[in-house]
């Protein structure tokens, strides 16, 4: 049959398993547009700004683990997507985007609304194409997933000139197959045999073993070997920002979050730890801060699809590049039980010593906040998040269960990402609950979403932790820059109330701890359009602990006050009081080597 460029992309679409795209029209995809008008099994999600079509299909492939879709006309709609393409890169987030692009015929004359979004896009995409013949529509169209979501994942841009998408030819849909057999391309998905039994063997000798899991245990899908390993091993888990949710974050063994503001027994085990296994992690420089002093005295197992991180920065002794999943699998089968130990205790010793705790003052703050939000969604929640203070608080204390509950930029660290991320996490699981967790800085980013989310009756909720400032940057000024707070305050700010009434939604404001859980309560029972909840909390909060950028675990700064507020505030767990540490550490490991017990016994 004859079918135009435009019907026959989206005939590839469709045989790729795609639902639904995320775009916004204009005159080179009207072609697209108008065959799209006759499809009905793939919805098209129409917003108010290409970035937030990018960031759509990103927090859909996040949340669900498939290639996320957007589309855009040429020149400002094609570039208004690069910062969303650079957000999926940098975090290896598998997406398409298909942007129009001005007639073969005219591409370099500067034409109307010409931009050379291939170019411009090279350095951020893992590939990306310009189609000059129709007839080359299903094979750019298979290849761009197959490149997408394989390997080490990451965006694609497929550019189709609107003369391509206009033309017709004769094509038969069944023809179209998704194997892809690209000569150049071949990723290793199995780790060498002879580094696995290496790394099983270090695993053995190590005293002092820290699994450093990062976000290519969420990408691999897995989460269940990651915690199988850490069970068998009685080795202790710390995740990177992207790593949440490989492991589940109330298990016993794991540490939570490591870094520039990771917890502080973290940073500490893995600044003195004898063997460091890092699982899909690229040793980002807000996790290893000044490289020359992070994790001095350890061997270092690195696992990873991209040949590229291996020794990037820091030189394994043990490299193994492969899928995280399958190197993880094969590993199992080398790996022996090893009890529970004196670096366990130590560990558990310094987490006594250096709880996540915050003041319970009659304030509102942002960790509440979160811990309020987990409680009242059984910590079922997928949270995505907007950049800076609010960001770290999250990924301090919001406990993830399961991979992919987690959605937040953290490469790029793009403020205006979580409203329209959360809009594609919920229209990929229209039942769940999502929350977003963003700033009065990062809300305004992209708060024109908010539309999107009322027309299509999505019940996301945002939780703006409202400092009235750009909070990270104003943290940074008052400790390294003398308090010369330059440019930070948002006191002229909107009624966000209002706003989101403006907007379709529901607007609430919570002033006090003890209004809270009413607002939240109310907020999730709400499933046919958006809420925002207005989050007032102190201007001078800080984020804590913190290494400054560049340094080292020497330089971490932790609250002043952390022995007074150990004595009278509960942290990480309502099961511990730190009235008393050593009553409590004693308590802990003699609870952890029962259970050990229990096991051996079964």
């Amino acid at each position: 049959m004859k079918m135009s460029g435009a019907n026959i992309m989206l005939e590839c679409l469709r045989r790729e398993g795609v639902r639904h795209i995320f775009g916004y029209p204009g005159g080179a995809v009207l072609p697209i547009y108008d065959a799209l008008y006759g499809y009905t099994d793939i919805e098209h999600v129409l917003v108010r700004h290409e970035q937030g079509a990018s960031h759509m299909a990103d927090g859909y492939a996040r949340a669900t683990g498939q290639v996320g879709v957007c589309l855009a006309t040429s020149g400002p709609g094609a570039t208004n997507l690069v910062t969303g393409i650079a957000t999926a890169y940098m975090d290896s987030i598998p997406i398409v985007a298909i942007t129009g692009q001005v007639r073969t015929s005219v591409i370099g004359k500067d034409a109307f609304q010409e931009a050379d979004i291939t170019g411009i896009t090279m350095p951020v995409t893992k590939h990306n194409f310009l189609v000059k013949r129709p007839e080359d529509l299903p094979r750019v169209i298979a290849e761009a997933f197959y490149i997408a979501r394989s390997g080490r994942p990451g965006p694609v841009l497929v550019d189709i000139p609107l003369d391509v998408s206009l033309t017709k030819i004769e094509w038969d849909p069944e023809t179209y197959t998704t194997q892809v057999n690209i000569p150049s391309y071949k990723p290793t998905t199995r780790g060498h045999e002879m580094q696995i039994r290496k790394a099983a063997q270090l695993i053995a000798e190590a005293k002092r073993p820290v699994l450093y899991v990062g976000g290519g245990a969420i990408s691999s899908g897995a989460a269940k070997e990651v915690t199988e390993l850490a069970e068998r091993t009685n080795i202790l888990v710390t995740t990177t920002l992207l790593g949440k949710g490989a492991i589940d974050e109330t298990h016993r063994l794991s540490m939570g979050m490591l870094g520039m503001h990771g917890t502080a027994y973290a940073n500490h085990a893995v600044n003195n730890c004898d063997l460091l296994i890092a699982v899909g992690a690229r040793f980002d420089d807000r996790v290893t801060g000044k490289v020359d002093k992070f994790a001095t005295g350890a061997k270092i197992i690195h696992i990873d699809i991209d040949p590229a991180e291996i020794g990037k920065v820091k030189v394994p002794d043990v490299p193994i590049v492969g899928d995280v999943k399958t190197v993880l699998t094969e590993l199992l089968k080398h790996v022996q039980p090893r009890p529970w130990t004196e670096w366990n205790d130590q560990i558990m010793e310094w987490r006594a010593r250096f709880p996540l705790i915050y003041p319970r003052d009659g304030k509102l703050y942002a960790e509440y906040v979160i811990e309020q939000i987990g409680e009242v969604t059984n910590w079922e929640a997928i949270m995505t998040t907007d950049v800076g203070q609010h960001q770290m608080w999250a990924a301090q204390y919001y406990k993830c269960r399961r991979p992919r509950q987690w959605v937040t930029s953290g490469g790029l660290g793009t403020m205006g990402f979580g409203l329209p991320a959360a809009i594609g996490v919920q229209k990929a699981f229209p039942d769940a609950t999502v929350v977003c967790l963003s700033g009065d800085g990062s809300f305004q980013m992209c708060v024109q979403e908010l539309m999107t989310a009322t027309v299509y009756g999505l019940p996301v909720i945002t939780a703006i932790i409202n400092n009235r400032s750009l909070g990270m940057v104003r943290q940074w000024q008052e400790m390294f820059y003398e308090e010369r707070y330059s440019h930070v305050d948002l006191q002229a700010s909107p009624d966000y109330v209002k706003l989101a009434e403006a907007y379709g939604g529901v607007g609430m404001r919570v002033q006090k701890p003890e209004d809270l859980r009413a607002a939240l309560e109310e907020a999730v029972k709400i499933r046919n359009r958006p809420v925002v909840l207005d989050c007032v909390i102190p201007t001078e909060e800080n984020v804590y602990p913190m290494i400054p950028s560049g340094q080292s675990i020497d330089e971490m700064k932790i609250r002043e006050n952390l022995e007074e507020l150990k004595a009278t505030v509960h942290a990480d767990s309502e099961t511990w009081s730190f009235s008393d540490e050593e009553k409590v550490l004693e308590q802990y490991v003699e609870a952890v080597r029962a259970a050990e017990a229990r096991k051996e016994k079964e």
